[in-house]
């Protein structure tokens, strides 16, 4: 079976693949998981919580996942579009979805350059 990501508190308990996750943005707290199906999920985790059971649960799976500054951990395989001055990048399947989400023009620009590098 392919990895699953497995997270769960007290009162219940979430299973997804991780090709299901298109983002997972931090609210102070708890966090909100965006699936491709457009289902969102409020998590009672801190984002730094989320990526430590994303990194120890994934293995190799876990490395499409890149943490944008403080408040964003995305799927890499859905980057469709990075606008630095305007802080904006859109997380997309190129069919079904397209999100817009926010980020420093630091953590975007670094964003940029790492998949320039991935390229070359």
């Amino acid at each position: 079976m392919a990895a699953q990501l497995i997270i769960s508190t007290s009162i219940d308990l979430v299973r997804i693949a991780p090709e299901r996750i298109v983002y997972i943005s931090s609210d102070g707290n708890y966090s909100t998981l965006i699936q491709a199906d457009g289902e969102v999920r409020m998590l009672s985790f801190q984002l730094g919580q989320i990526e430590k059971m994303i990194n120890s649960q994934l293995g190799k799976a876990g490395e499409q996942f890149i943490r944008i500054g403080k408040s964003l951990i995305i799927n890499r395989s859905y980057i469709y579009y990075i606008n630095i001055p305007r802080q904006k990048i859109v997380l997309s399947d190129v069919g079904s979805f397209s999100h817009t989400v926010t980020a420093s023009k630091e953590a975007l620009k670094q964003l940029k350059e790492h998949i320039e590098k991935e390229v070359k």
